[in-house]
């Protein structure tokens, strides 16, 4: 990677092509509320841990969801624990691993393992090797549907959409 080149400057630069006001760290760092100092500290790597908040900000403004998701995934202790997605794939390829993931036979296959695991209300030894296939898959499947997430919001960012986040 060249200096300058992370994924904020990166994400910066492609948002650029949009919002020419992006084009320059100087006019960017002034959106974002900080001196074109700090923010060429976040683009070269200097700042450890940038704060949420101008992540959160950096993300709206570049519409760069992936930003929100590599800062839980790297910077959050229990983010570094979760199957999240932290990059976006093309369309076709999303949807193509997503109707793989969710085959119904494949989907039948895990239901039936669960109902066998969780019938009598516990997990025996004999059961944890099966039990721990299930939970590989349900990570996989968690991975690709926030990849669709991150897709879905950019996309519709870019339409004039807006996302509405759900609890």
């Amino acid at each position: 990677m060249k200096r300058g080149e992370n994924i904020y400057f990166r994400c910066r630069k492609e948002a650029a092509k949009q919002n020419a006001r992006l084009s320059s760290r100087e006019n960017a760092a002034e959106l974002l509320g900080v001196s074109p100092s700090t923010l060429a500290d976040y683009e070269l790597g200097n700042t450890k841990v940038i704060p949420v908040d101008k992540v959160t900000l950096m993300a709206d403004l570049y519409n760069c969801p992936e930003l929100k998701a590599m800062y839980c995934k790297n910077e959050c202790p229990i983010g570094k624990r979760m199957p999240m997605a932290t990059r976006i794939g093309g369309l076709e390829s999303v949807a193509l691993r997503f109707l793989k993931e969710f085959d119904p036979d494949r989907l039948k296959d895990i239901r039936s393992g669960l109902i066998e695991i969780a019938a009598d209300g516990r997990i025996d030894e004999s059961e944890i090797p099966e039990f721990q296939v299930i939970l590989n898959m349900t990570d996989d499947l968690s991975r690709i549907l926030s990849e669709i997430r991150l897709l879905g919001e950019k996309a519709l960012k870019n339409n004039g959409f807006e996302t509405r986040v759900t609890e």
